[in-house]
């Protein structure tokens, strides 16, 4: 799979405002998984993967490869279109992370640091690798006294954008 973030519009940004809908996108990173395969690892029901998919797919975030024949029943295989992903513009992935969002519960993180370009590259990998991992850590179980919480690393050089610079993103 390529690992370079999807740029996504404001509607697929929505369809990943979802902690259920990221958890399933990260069973079909590497390997090609039926709905049924994808909630026996997430310990779901059939019918909620099922609907999700469809959703994730209706949004093109993840891709139908395969349709096998077994017996009656027709099974179809997806894999997602990437692993990481980017909203165009200065909208936020995800709503809940813009600062007038009235959360229950939020904490704010940050601090400043003088990194060369190899340092931020090496930095932004350990924040995708952090992130990974926890994806990974609340997706063997169904927590359901949990809360679903929004989480954003967003780093940001302190050097103001001028006419004709490009735009990049993380």
């Amino acid at each position: 799979m390529n690992d370079q973030p999807l740029n996504v519009s404001l509607e697929q940004a929505k369809l990943l405002g979802n902690a259920l809908r990221v958890k399933i996108i990260s069973q079909l990173i590497d390997v090609p998984k039926t709905a049924k395969q994808v909630a026996n690892l997430l310990d779901q029901s059939g019918g909620n993967v099922h609907y999700h998919i469809k959703k994730l797919h209706e949004g093109g975030l993840i891709e139908l490869v395969e349709e096998r024949q077994y017996g009656g029943v027709k099974e179809k295989y997806y894999l997602a279109k990437a692993k990481w992903f980017n909203s165009v513009g200065n909208t936020p992935m995800d709503p809940v992370l813009n600062d007038d969002y009235l959360s229950r519960d939020s904490t704010s993180l940050s601090l400043r640091l003088n990194l060369t370009t190899e340092q931020q590259e090496e930095i932004k990998e350990e924040f995708k690798k952090f992130l990974e991992s926890w994806v990974v850590k609340t997706s063997v179980r169904n927590y359901s006294n949990g809360e679903e919480f929004s989480i954003g690393v967003k780093i940001v050089s302190t050097k103001q954008k001028e006419e004709g610079d490009t735009e990049e993103k993380l």
